[in-house]
């Protein structure tokens, strides 16, 4: 909702379009169609500016009552701060937009870049160093002493159920015997008990110093940033809770993590898609309309999205059934991570560590770039720029991550 469209502009400013002749869209140069179709199409309302903190330049219609809400597409360019004022100080209408047209295809800026981390998979691979203890850790804890899978059991069990964890306890307890005590039309809900502990064994050690991040990736980031490059971890899905992937970005160390942003649940609930999509915060006045029609066409949408990208999925992978979060939850923390970031949506590129957040970049044309990690080892990710087996070397860099894109 909100069309980024220069840098270097100390000014807030909002100025009425009706009266601004604008050029037709044989003549407008191919940097600034996108947003000279959507002025053409404005009769009459106001064009709000905000500056962000990075420089660019934000702006927000805001329609008249009983006129169709302009939704602008996303576009990023440079608008000069040179501009003709009047002796109020402001500047003149026409020559602000003339001006912001004119620079837009006169001058051709180094791309930006937003860089946005997933935790898990990504920062760590906690399923390789420790699920196996995680198991064995809650036989432990529910007294099944004879539970115990050495490395040759648990590689065993992992390459017979394709990795599917339910499957490998029932592969093993057949193998075994099931628990004397336990009745058969519980074997479900006992499984399901085990499961749960092992999840809570696996949060514990992700947040001890027993599972440390992946190999060269405290550096990607250090290389990130000297390069001005903004940093989002994000923390809002996964298969961990959030009080887990936040302890696991803590190790990243204080100073590294003062020059990066973490978006969770509270920040995507903050950001522009979160309030007017995901209904957080009703507008008021013009605004409502925006949010009425942006809002009929999320749930318009939201059963198509899921079936698509899940089937998408099912085609490639075994499905990670555990996992809770829908589609328009990794969507959401997507758009979120690139508000955050202050950079366009196209302009950011996703390193992934899970299926859903492949889906989910997918369906938003958010580039991609997947770490092989245990959890997803086996899978074909067609829609990602790469696949990278980890970080530096002759794995993923910055350097290499530019040329990707």
């Amino acid at each position: 909702m909100l069309l980024p469209v220069g840098r270097n502009v100390l000014c807030l400013l909002s100025f009425h379009l009706s009266t601004v002749k604008v050029p037709s869209m044989e003549t407008a140069s191919s940097s600034s169609c996108s947003i000279l179709h959507g002025l053409s199409n404005l009769s009459s309302g106001r064009l709000s500016c905000r500056l962000s903190s990075r420089g660019h330049f934000y702006f927000r219609p805001t329609v008249a009552s009983g006129s169709k809400p302009l939704v602008f597409p996303s576009h990023s360019s440079t608008l000069s701060a040179n501009l003709t004022r009047r002796p109020n100080g402001l500047a003149s209408q026409s020559a602000c937009v003339a001006t912001a047209f004119s620079s837009l295809s006169s001058e051709q800026q180094p791309a930006e870049l937003g860089l946005l981390l997933e935790v898990e998979g990504v920062l760590i691979d906690a399923y390789r160093l420790g699920n196996r203890q995680a198991f064995n850790k809650a036989f432990q804890k529910l007294g099944l002493d004879c539970a115990n899978w050495t490395q040759p059991i648990y590689l065993d069990l992992v390459r017979k159920s394709a990795g599917d964890e339910k499957r490998m306890l029932v592969l093993f307890f057949n193998r075994i015997g099931w628990p004397t005590s336990l009745p058969t039309n519980e074997k479900d809900k006992f499984i399901k008990s085990v499961l749960q502990e092992k999840k809570n064994a696996m949060g514990e050690l992700m947040m001890s110093k027993d599972i440390p991040l992946r190999p060269g990736v405290e550096e990607f980031i250090d290389s990130a940033c000297n390069e001005d490059i903004p940093v989002v971890i994000l923390t809002s899905y996964g298969r961990s809770e959030e009080k887990v992937t936040r302890a696991v970005v803590e190790k990243l160390g204080e100073d590294r993590v003062s020059k990066i942003k973490v978006v969770g649940t509270a920040e995507v609930r903050q950001s522009l898609y979160g309030q007017l999509v995901l209904g957080n915060r009703l507008a008021s006045g013009s605004d409502e309309e925006i949010v009425k029609e942006v809002r009929g066409a999320v749930s318009a949408e939201k059963q198509r999205i899921a079936e698509e990208v899940a089937s998408m999925l099912k085609l490639k992978v075994e499905l990670d059934t555990s996992s809770s979060e829908s589609i328009q939850k990794v969507v959401a923390a997507l758009h979120a991570g690139a508000e955050f970031a202050e950079i366009p949506l196209y302009q950011c590129v996703l390193v992934a560590g899970s299926q859903s957040g492949v889906g989910g970049a997918q369906q938003i044309g958010m580039s991609c770039v997947v770490l092989r990690s245990s959890l997803i080892s086996r899978a074909e990710f067609p829609s990602a720029k790469a696949i990278m087996d980890g970080f530096g070397g002759a794995d993923l860099t910055i350097s290499r991550l530019r040329h990707i894109l």
